[in-house]
């Protein structure tokens, strides 16, 4: 099950996953509130709480947490990732290599950090290259494709 807390606010979604997620978490919560917030200001700043009776994912919503990564690795300022198994930060790990923006794992006792941590300010020229690079990606596919 996934729960979105009260100090989500703005472009700052904070939600708390409990039990096993399934597709339906994903697919009715988690998704369309981050893509309104992607819609509505650019680029999203995301708490995941797995430190109480998160039991993991059923493998589609495995699934969607990677298709939804890939499609919107630009849409990320700073995305906290506090509690879970130790599989959840090798998954962080990987994916700081595909998304734009910051992400960092906090142990389960640190909720209070990462909030602190995802509310400051930050600008990362990374961001900007790599939105300027794939906006110049996807012109010089947009002009090639007809040859």
């Amino acid at each position: 099950m996934i729960e979105v807390l009260p100090q989500s606010n703005g472009n700052l979604l904070v939600v708390k996953a409990t039990g096993k997620l399934t597709n339906q978490d994903y697919k009715e919560v988690l998704v369309p509130r981050l893509e309104s917030i992607v819609h509505e200001y650019g680029r999203a700043r995301f708490i995941m709480d797995l430190s109480t009776d998160f039991h993991g994912w059923h493998v589609a919503a495995m699934w969607d947490d990677v298709r939804f990564g890939v499609a919107h690795r630009n849409s990320f300022e700073k995305m906290a990732v506090v509690g879970g198994p130790k599989c959840v930060e090798w998954g962080t790990k990987l994916a700081k290599l595909i998304m734009n923006g910051e992400i960092k794992c906090y142990p389960a006792n640190a909720y209070d950090e990462a909030y602190e941590w995802v509310n400051e300010y930050s600008t990362t020229e990374t961001n900007t290259a790599t939105t300027n690079q794939t906006e110049h990606e996807h012109e010089f596919v947009e002009s090639n494709t007809g040859n």
